[in-house]
């Protein structure tokens, strides 16, 4: 007997043991596969179909489809356990490489992060939108991935001590923590502009229906590119640089491990790379100041 891919996925994501941040996680991952393909009989879903979805998502970063892929790979090695396929239609299926043309690459060489006029010039144009604004407060100064902020429930946040708790990669928890300023955005968007019948802490009422719902990913993006490519300044960068921006800043004013803990990283060579960022900084500082220094001696 046939059965709808999304009753598959609705049985996949209420598991036993499966921690809820986890489940709201793959819920937001397998959102856009589900609109597209949830209806259909799970057994009609080819490797060329599976395949050519994962190369649709042209609009994420090779890391986060790394994630899509492993999600969508165990939610039908949870149909073949199930017994309703024999096997899995991507076993097997290579990882998207990265693209150095948007800026990725498979090595801890380049980092990319947000200069202080990018910075100053983002929040000049994310504050007059309550939603966003808080959004990128928290991206930047709690070093929070997208997809853990908008897993959030608003129950989840702390507001009196400015905290909280997010599962990331290998469903490991941890505490992120933000400043006054971003807690100022954070308050002004809850009280003016977040939806209260939505338990989630980033809400997004539908046009039509006036449906309210969690925030997704492919509504965050939209804006995010209309925000970025009509400035030179901020064009080409993503969202996940924050994260990036958040790490580098920190460099320095605190160990390592501590970096290591914010940031959620498994090993320890993940975030030495922004030791090596805050080196070539350095550099880049050193042979300004000696250019500077050839110039005075020149004019003198």
């Amino acid at each position: 007997m046939s059965i709808p891919l999304a009753t598959v996925a609705t049985h996949f994501l209420e598991r036993p043991g499966l921690a809820k941040g986890t489940r709201q996680s793959y819920e937001l991952t397998l959102m856009l596969l589900l609109q597209a393909y949830g209806q259909q009989p799970i057994e009609v879903l080819s490797r060329p179909t599976l395949e050519g979805y994962l190369n649709d998502l042209i609009h994420v970063a090779y890391t986060t489809h790394h994630r899509h892929q492993a999600i969508i790979q165990a939610l039908f090695n949870f149909a073949v356990e199930q017994g309703h396929l024999s096997v899995n239609p991507i076993t097997r299926l290579r990882r998207r490489k990265p693209n150095p043309e948007q800026g990725e690459h498979a090595s801890d060489q380049v980092v990319r992060y947000l200069t202080k006029e990018q910075l100053q010039r983002l929040y000049q144009q994310v504050a007059p939108e309550s939603r966003l604004n808080a959004l990128v407060h928290l991206l930047h100064c709690s070093g929070a991935r997208v997809s853990e902020l908008l897993a959030l429930d608003l129950a989840e946040i702390d507001l009196a001590h400015r905290k909280f708790q997010v599962v990331g990669k290998g469903n490991k928890q941890r505490w992120c923590f933000y400043n006054e300023t971003a807690a100022q955005a954070l308050e002004k968007y809850i009280r003016y502009d977040r939806h209260s019948l939505c338990p989630a802490l980033f809400t997004a009422q539908q046009h039509l229906s006036d449906q309210v719902s969690r925030l997704s990913y492919r509504t965050v993006y939209t804006h995010w590119q209309a925000l970025t490519e009509a400035d030179p300044l901020l064009q080409d960068i993503r969202m996940h640089d924050l994260r990036h921006t958040f790490a580098t800043e920190r460099v320095g004013l605190i160990s390592l491990e501590e970096l290591r803990a914010l940031m959620g990283h498994q090993n320890i060579q993940t975030t030495l790379r922004y030791q090596k960022v805050t080196s070539q900084r350095a550099e880049a500082a050193a042979q300004s100041a000696f250019e500077q220094l050839k110039r005075d001696e020149t004019e003198t």
